[in-house]
C-alpha cells in the first residue's frame, strides 16, 4: 500500500477514534459475523456498567437473549438501512433498559464492521406506559362511576320497594324472610357500588387536617386481629411527621384494605410493616411519574414478606374486579378503592414487588403546614376513656369482634352476645351494673327494640345504643325505632363508634326503645 494512502487511512482512523470517544451518545463497534464487540465508548460503558476493556471480551448475547440477537442480526441483514429500532438490553447489574439503535456499516481496522449509535429510551418508554395506564384507568373509572351511579338508582328502587313490602308484612309472615334477604343483598350491592364510586373518585370526602401517625396507631390493635396471630405487625412511625389533608374514615379504609391484601399474600405467615415518613419528591421522581408534582409529602408504606407478584399482575393491580384470589374469595375492589381514595385526596400510589420477594405499597399524601384543628383536640379531651360495662348484642361475628376490640381499647368492659336470647341469659346472670346496651336492630327471633324493652325493665339505669346496616331513616320509617333513640349506622369507623358510645353514656337522658 502506498505510503500516502497509509497516512490517509491512519488520519481517518484517528479522526474516527476522536469522534467515537468524544461523542456524547453511547456507541459500539461490533463484528456481525462473530457478534463480538470490537470497541465501546465511555458513554456506552456508563450506560451498561461495563468497562471499555470488558466490552472487548463480550458478545451481543451478553446484553440480550440469544433469540433477541438472532432477530437483531436478521433485521440487520435484511434491511441494513432501516430506521432505528428499539431493543431491550440487560446492564451489568441485571437492570433491563430499552435502547434505540441506528446501525451503520463501516471499515474498522481494515475490515468490515458495524457501528451502533444508541439512545437510552427507558425513561420515555416508562412514561409512555404510565400514560397508557393512566388513560386506561381514567376510562375504566368513568365507566365504573357511570355504572355505580345508574346501579345506585336501581338499588334505590329495589331497596325502597323491598322496605315497603317489609313494612306491610307481619313478623310471622312466611314471605318476610325472603324480603329481608333481598334487602340484605341490596345493601351488599350498595357497598360494592360505593367502592366503585371511590375508585372513580366521585365520593364526597370530608377533608380535614389529620395526624397520620395517630390514625395508624389507633388502628394498630384492630389490624393485628384482622391479619391474624401468625403475621407479625410492625409499626415504624416517624415522630416528627407532617400533617395531611384527608377524610379520616376513608384513610382508615385505605389502611385496612392494604392490610387485608398483604395478609392474603402471606398465607403461611410473615411480617407486615407499616411505616410513615416525611419525603421530598424532586424533579427526578416527578419526571418519571406523570401524576406527581414536586414538593413535600407524607409517606405511608405498607410492606409484606409475602409471595410478591409479577409485572403483568402489578400493572393491573388497581383495576376494579381484577383479583388473583380464587372465585368467591374477593371482589377485586379493595385496591381499586385505595387507588380512588388516594387520588381524590391529591396523593399517588406506587407498588414495588417481585415474585417471591414480597410487596411494598407506597402512598404519598401532600404535606400540609397546618396543625390538627383545635376543636378536634378539644373534642377528644371531652371524650375520656371509659370504664363502664357494656353488653354488646350482634349476630355478625366479624362486626361483634370489631366493636368489642374498639371499645376494649378505650377501657370499657365488653360482654358479647351473638343473639338476643344469649343476651337475656347474660343480663340475668350478671351481678354488677351494665351501663350500656349496644344492640343490632334487625336480628332473628327478637329485634333490638324488643330486646331493649325486656332488659331495661329489669335494669332501668341501663342506656341503649342501636346500630344497623339500615339508615336511621329506614329504621324509623319501618316503625321499629323512634327518632329520639341513639342510633349508629353501619358501616362506622372506630372513632365514630367510640365517640357515639361516650355521648350516650354522658347523656342525662336514658335512651330506650322509642320511649
Amino acid at each position: 500500500m502506498p505510503v500516502k494512502q497509509l497516512l490517509k487511512d491512519k488520519d481517518q482512523d484517528r479522526k474516527f477514534r476522536l469522534l467515537f470517544e468524544d461523542h456524547p451518545q453511547p456507541m459500539w463497534v461490533f463484528d456481525a459475523e462473530n457478534q463480538r464487540f470490537l470497541e465501546a465508548n465511555r458513554p456506552a460503558a456508563d450506560l451498561y456498567g461495563y468497562s471499555t476493556e470488558e466490552f472487548r471480551s463480550m458478545t451481543l448475547s451478553d446484553l440480550q437473549p440469544e433469540q433477541g440477537v438472532r432477530q437483531f442480526l436478521e433485521q440487520l441483514h435484511d434491511s441494513p438501512k432501516t430506521p432505528p429500532s428499539t431493543w431491550r438490553h440487560r446492564t451489568k447489574s441485571g437492570r433491563a433498559i430499552d435502547v434505540e439503535m441506528a446501525v451503520h456499516e463501516i471499515q474498522y481496522g481494515g475490515r468490515s464492521a458495524q457501528l451502533a449509535v444508541l439512545i437510552d429510551v427507558t425513561g420515555r418508554r416508562e412514561m409512555e406506559e404510565q400514560l397508557r395506564q393512566a388513560q386506561k384507568m381514567e376510562a375504566v373509572g368513568m365507566l365504573a362511576g357511570g355504572v355505580a351511579h345508574d346501579f345506585n338508582n336501581l338499588l334505590t328502587i329495589i331497596n325502597g320497594y323491598t322496605q315497603l313490602i317489609l313494612n306491610n308484612l307481619k313478623p310471622g309472615d312466611k314471605n318476610r324472610h325472603s324480603a329481608e334477604q333481598i334487602m340484605k343483598a341490596g345493601e351488599r350491592a350498595g357497598a360494592l357500588t360505593n367502592q366503585l364510586l371511590a375508585f372513580s373518585r366521585r365520593q364526597v370526602l370530608q377533608l380535614k387536617v389529620v395526624d397520620l401517625n395517630q390514625a395508624v396507631a389507633s388502628l394498630g390493635t384492630m389490624l393485628q386481629r384482622l391479619i391474624g396471630e401468625d403475621i407479625d405487625l410492625r409499626l415504624e412511625l416517624r415522630p416528627d411527621l407532617g400533617r395531611v389533608s384527608a377524610d379520616t374514615s376513608q384513610l382508615e379504609q385505605v389502611l385496612m384494605n392494604l392490610a387485608v391484601n398483604a395478609r392474603d399474600a402471606m398465607p403461611q405467615g410473615g411480617t407486615l410493616t407499616i411505616e410513615t415518613a416525611n419525603v421530598q419528591l424532586d424533579d427526578s421522581y416527578a419526571g418519571r411519574h406523570l401524576a406527581v408534582k414536586t414538593g413535600s409529602y407524607v409517606l405511608l408504606a405498607v410492606s409484606d414478606t409475602g409471595s410478591g407478584m409479577d409485572e403483568a399482575t402489578r400493572q393491573r393491580l388497581f383495576e376494579p374486579f381484577f383479583t388473583t384470589k380464587p372465585p368467591g374469595k374477593g371482589t377485586g375492589l379493595g385496591l381499586s378503592t385505595v387507588f380512588g381514595i388516594v387520588k381524590q385526596s391529591g396523593g399517588s400510589v406506587e407498588v414495588y414487588s417481585e415474585p417471591g420477594c414480597g410487596s411494598s405499597v407506597k402512598v404519598y399524601f401532600p404535606r400540609v403546614d397546618q396543625p390538627v384543628p383545635v376543636e378536634e383536640e378539644a373534642r377528644k379531651r371531652q371524650s375520656p376513656r371509659g370504664t363502664e360495662t357494656i353488653l354488646l348484642v350482634e349476630d355478625d361475628e366479624m362486626v361483634r369482634n370489631l366493636v368489642r376490640e374498639t371499645l376494649e381499647r378505650e377501657g370499657y368492659k365488653v360482654i358479647g352476645a351473638s343473639d338476643p336470647l344469649e343476651a337475656q341469659r347474660i343480663a340475668e346472670g350478671h351481678r354488677g351494673k351494665i351501663q350500656l346496651l349496644i344492640t343490632d336492630v334487625v336480628m332473628p327471633r327478637l329485634n333490638g327494640k324488643e330486646l331493649a324493652k325486656l332488659l331495661v325493665e329489669r335494669r332501668p339505669e341501663m342506656k341503649v345504643l342501636y346500630m344497623s346496616g339500615y339508615t336511621d331513616s329506614a329504621i324509623v320509617n319501618s316503625g321499629i325505632l323512634q327518632k329520639e333513640v341513639a342510633f349508629l349506622q353501619k358501616p362506622f369507623t372506630p372513632a365514630a363508634l367510640a365517640s357515639k358510645v361516650r355521648d350516650v353514656l354522658e347523656s342525662g337522658k336514658i335512651l330506650r326503645a322509642g320511649e
